[in-house]
């Protein structure tokens, strides 16, 4: 793949040409790159930082989003292999912890390098079903109430129509991808997972985040932040510090 298909792909906020290791970010369902700005200036100098921009939002909202998990991730290994030159961990939200996940299956199961570590934030373990309905073939008002319901999107989005509406096709895709995922049982991944959560997420659980110690032959770790699904926007100093020790420990083993 060129550098210019990949950096549709990759954003890259804060260069660092003394980077010893990368962090992948994957944001949450109708969320984009912009969801981690500024991580890079609080996370330490020896990791390079690079969000993921997936098809459908922000500046790629003109393309159509994947609605189904496994070509997305496909595509996505295409891009990091013409990128991750150095280790590299993923830190995926909700939907993105499920991508991050897959990813790191489809790159093992090619022969590449795969991520050194995996933070799954803010969703259950993959092989937990899930206890609701579907909810991506609701007619638009059904499904927006859903979501407002499950708390799947930042207030400041709730309370911007022309914004919502913009947004809706990504949502539909992205939460189509989590509706229709089935899962397949496979060896559990050589890298450590590190699970985050907020104490009063209605989604997830605690039981639920400590499913991700199944999926990894590695160390596990979990950690609770205060706050809802979106525990790392409520306290996002809280959430950093934190991850930035995770980054130091992972350095150190490099």
């Amino acid at each position: 793949m060129n550098p210019t298909e990949a950096a549709r792909w990759i954003t890259r906020p804060r260069p660092a040409p003394r980077a010893r290791l990368r962090l992948f970010c994957i944001a949450h369902a109708g969320g984009g790159a912009s969801a981690f700005r500024g991580w890079a200036d609080a996370l330490p100098a020896e990791v390079e930082v690079m969000p993921v921009q997936l098809p459908g939002r922000e500046n790629r909202v003109a393309e159509r989003p994947f609605d189904r998990l496994e070509p997305l991730v496909e595509a996505l290994a295409d891009v990091l292999a013409s990128v991750h030159t150095l280790p590299f961990a993923v830190f995926g939200h909700s939907n993105g912890a499920l991508i991050g996940f897959h990813l790191a299956r489809v790159l093992r199961a090619r022969g590449r390098p795969g991520p050194v570590h995996l933070f799954a934030s803010g969703r259950r373990a993959p092989d937990l079903p899930s206890d609701r309905a579907p909810t991506y073939h609701l007619p638009d008002d059904a499904f927006l109430a859903e979501l407002k319901e499950l708390g799947g999107l930042p207030q400041v989005v709730l309370e911007h129509e022309e914004l919502l509406s913009l947004l809706l096709p990504v949502m539909r895709a992205d939460v189509a991808i989590h509706e229709t995922y089935l899962h397949r049982e496979e060896p559990p991944l050589e890298c450590p997972i590190t699970a985050y959560g907020g104490l009063s997420d209605p989604k997830v659980s605690r039981a639920q985040l400590q499913g991700w110690e199944r999926h990894t032959g590695g160390p596990f770790v979990m950690r609770m932040f205060p706050g809802g699904h979106f525990y790392l926007q409520d306290d996002r100093a809280a959430t950093l510090r934190t991850l930035s020790a995770d980054l130091h420990g992972i350095l150190a083993s490099l």
